[in-house]
């Protein structure tokens, strides 16, 4: 009798097709879903590892360019108002603010200073915002894939259970597919958290990384405008 429970054992395919193929519909959706979200986390991880290096290389351009001499009218003339780089539209929103703050006779509006502050806190909250736009799906994933892997085994096993009573058999060509097929939707749930969490980790710590970058640039940028007005 052994002997022959292994050889039907032997027999049976457990690869990951046929672990999917055998599995109820509930928990082939849950695995479905689980897929769907590693994908979508791997697009995000790698669409922020993009942006944020790009991000970093033009505010080290930026910032050899802001600190080379040049008067800053100038090179706001060159950047517009409306610039392409981070570091450039947080520069754009001070200077904007600066030649309004400019009366027709040349003196300044009272207050210029706290406006301008003001303006590029305004213009590094946005780029903050852009910056960490799909962080929290990269969190969510992490958090609620695992439970979802779980329902997915709870469900095979409860199903396994359920087959084996049906049939009165214990043997081990009866209870190893159902096991098997209930905790690979736990492998899936568990191989979509991880990266999600360890890249969340990561690119948070990156994004405040530049942003505090964007505002020791502002609080540096401020203080040169204030030397203009004092003098």
């Amino acid at each position: 009798m052994e002997a022959e429970t292994l050889a039907l054992a032997q027999e049976m395919d457990f690869s990951l097709w046929a672990l999917f193929a055998r599995a109820t519909l509930i928990v082939k959706l849950v695995m479905l879903m689980l897929i769907i979200a590693s994908f979508w986390a791997w697009s995000i991880i790698i669409q922020k590892l993009i942006v944020y290096r790009k991000a970093r290389v033009e505010a080290d351009v930026f910032d050899r360019r802001f600190w080379s001499g040049d008067p800053l009218d100038e090179l706001f003339d060159e950047i517009g108002s409306d610039p392409a780089g981070q570091s450039e539209r947080v520069f754009a929103a001070g200077m904007m603010e600066w030649r309004r703050s400019h009366r027709n006779d040349g003196g300044l509006i009272a207050g210029a200073t706290a406006r301008i502050d003001r303006s590029m806190d305004v213009a590094i909250a946005k780029e903050s915002k852009n910056l960490q736009s799909g962080l929290t799906i990269l969190a969510s994933i992490g958090s609620v894939t695992p439970f979802i892997g779980l329902f997915g085994t709870v469900w095979g096993i409860m199903n396994a259970f359920i087959e084996i009573a049906e049939q009165q058999n214990t043997n081990l060509a009866v209870v190893a597919p159902g096991i098997a097929e209930a905790l690979l939707a736990t492998g899936l749930g568990l191989l979509a958290a991880i990266p999600a969490v360890i890249f969340y980790n990561k690119l948070s710590a990156d994004c405040d990384g530049i942003v505090a970058s964007y505002e020791a640039f502002a609080d540096e940028f401020a203080t040169i405008l204030s030397r203009q007005l004092d003098s």
